[in-house]
């Protein structure tokens, strides 16, 4: 999940807002191994969108469900495409896989779609570009 008021600086901090800042400050973001990593990246609207929906849903009750875009974004195109809405141009830098990271990771939203007609309502793009944004006004 990532959005505006996510601490880039916070030991937990997520990759999205981490990616941002660097390249914000000048710096070229890290990645730990080669960027072929993949991850599903949901902005925030679409988990509250997911939940309000749940909290209506009797059928929905006891069940666990994934809120999320089910597709993946690739950190090497994650640069990629904070590079198009910055107007910039990082190469990032790589680093040694970290030891336990998931290579790849794609959340099934089939529950969610069935039991609550969920549908994100916010794209990835859509979603960078607004968070970008958020930070470029909070910097």
């Amino acid at each position: 999940v990532f959005g505006p008021r996510q601490d880039p600086a916070s030991l937990y901090a997520a990759v999205i807002p981490r990616f941002i800042m660097a390249m914000l400050s000048g710096k070229s973001p890290t990645i730990y191994g080669d960027g072929g990593q993949s991850r599903d990246f949901t902005y925030i609207d679409n988990v509250v969108h997911g939940n309000l929906l749940a909290a209506h849903a009797p059928q929905a009750v006891g069940r666990v469900m994934n809120l999320a875009l089910g597709i993946s974004v690739s950190l090497l195109e994650l640069v990629e495409k904070l590079n198009q809405i910055l107007g910039s141009a990082y190469e990032p830098m790589f680093e040694p896989p970290r030891q336990g990271d998931i290579r790849h990771s794609r959340a099934s939203v089939e529950l969610a779609r069935e039991l609550l007609d969920f549908a994100p309502v916010v794209d990835f793009d859509a979603g960078l570009v607004r968070t970008v944004d958020w930070y470029r006004r909070s910097a």
